[in-house]
């Protein structure tokens, strides 16, 4: 639709997709968040199917930084896709965020199947000098820390997310 209104009317647009970001201030419900902090709180990690699904992960500082990098030097009319290039299966992510924890593995807990993979080719945007600059390791070192250490933050909202599905939940039950 975007692109319509670009070639149609020739409103000003560039395009972004970005891959799988994480870090600080990521929503509880998303998997890396969810995961961390469920394991913080010794509860099960619900990991789809038998956890060889494929997700390309993107440190949310090296996403901005793309963006940036788009508006800087992008072309009107064009799509810029904004990668990681570090695909890992969902069931490694769990291993990694329970040793950085020093939980056990039984927290884990699998669940029905979901998509096998998300991926994308990020090469033009790699042309205009744009890399990401946080590893995956360090990235989910820094977003482990940083859901240690706000707490208040994540609990909150945890607590409203579940008693909104026990609203739900008694309203559909009458």
């Amino acid at each position: 639709m975007v692109r319509s209104y670009y070639k149609t009317y020739a409103l000003p647009v560039i395009i972004t997709r970005s891959s799988n970001n994480y870090g600080p201030y990521h929503y509880p419900e998303k998997v890396i968040p969810l995961f961390i902090t469920n394991a913080l709180q010794d509860r099960k990690l619900p990991l789809y199917g038998d956890g060889k699904n494929v997700r390309d992960w993107l440190y949310v500082e090296d996403n901005c930084a793309g963006i940036d990098a788009v508006l800087r030097r992008g072309r009107e009319g064009e799509v810029y896709n904004i990668a990681g290039e570090s695909e890992k299966q969902n069931i490694e992510i769990t291993k990694i965020v329970l040793k950085e924890l020093g939980k056990p593995e039984t927290l884990i807990e699998f669940v029905k199947d979901h998509d096998r993979r998300y991926s994308l080719d990020c090469s033009k945007l790699k042309k205009m000098g744009w890399k990401p600059r946080v590893g995956f390791e360090e990235g989910i070192r820094r977003t482990v820390r940083w859901y240690q250490e706000n707490r208040q933050w994540w609990e909150k909202i945890k607590e409203k997310q579940k008693e909104f599905k026990q609203f739900y939940a008694d309203w559909y039950s009458r």
